[in-house]
């Protein structure tokens, strides 16, 4: 089939060149394709109204202590956090995981967007969890009425058989709280508890741990793959 035929591979082409997840030598081509092509900028200017509409529900980041927290860290004044603490040391760690907020959520968008699930309307809040790269592996949603969260993994995730991941909320003071041990499911449903989403959540973690789970109790044992922030939808 012809690409000005192929109606859904041109909306997914477009939905991804908004987002900027179309890279390299696969954006330029598109960017050729578009300059004669009117209905396929046409898609694209609505995907950029559309996904643009739907970023407004991010909420604003703004730097406080955790800025000047970092600073002291970097230059030996604080005794050094705990491992699990990595968005709160390092300032170019820092920065870097929320400059990655707006890619990860427009990858979020997309697959919900694209996917449309029956049971959208249900959700009151959705995080995607990405990798250092920007790359998302995770998506959790919330249905705080019903008081559930599902879970969903949209990428490979290599795991063995003593290995599983384990979710984290990670508020903006004090230990990580574990939200579930996922094993080797790549979908799973659980209950919401009320410090999952908080207002004093700053972000979701996804770590590797071993069968069962953390080893330590005062957070993750093993490295952290994945992180994001919440989003309020309604």
């Amino acid at each position: 089939m012809k690409f000005k035929n192929n109606e859904p591979l041109r909306e997914r082409l477009a939905a991804e060149y908004v987002l900027g997840t179309l890279r390299g030598g696969a954006r330029r081509r598109f960017e050729g394709l578009m300059h004669d092509d009117a209905a396929l900028r046409r898609t694209t200017r609505e995907w950029n109204e559309r996904l643009g509409a739907m970023a407004e529900f991010a909420p604003p980041v703004a730097p406080d202590k955790r800025v000047w927290r970092a600073i002291e860290n970097r230059l030996g004044l604080r005794t050094a956090a705990p491992a699990w603490q990595f968005w709160r040391h390092g300032s170019l760690a820092l920065w870097r995981t929320f400059g990655l907020a707006s890619s990860a959520l427009a990858a979020l968008l997309l697959v919900t967007v694209l996917q449309r699930p029956a049971d959208t309307a249900r959700m009151s809040d959705i995080a995607s969890l990405a990798d250092a790269q920007a790359r998302p592996a995770l998506v959790v949603t919330a249905d705080r009425a019903r008081g559930l969260m599902t879970v969903k993994v949209v990428s490979v995730v290599p795991l063995t058989a003593q290995q599983a991941l384990q979710l984290w909320a990670v508020p903006r003071d004090g230990k990580p709280r574990s939200l579930g041990v996922l094993g080797a499911n790549r979908a799973l449903t659980l209950p919401l508890p009320a410090n999952a989403i908080g207002a004093d959540v700053a972000l979701l973690a996804v770590s590797l741990e071993p069968k069962g789970g953390s080893t330590n109790p005062d957070g993750p044992s093993g490295p952290i793959l994945y992180k994001g922030a919440w989003v309020r939808l309604m």
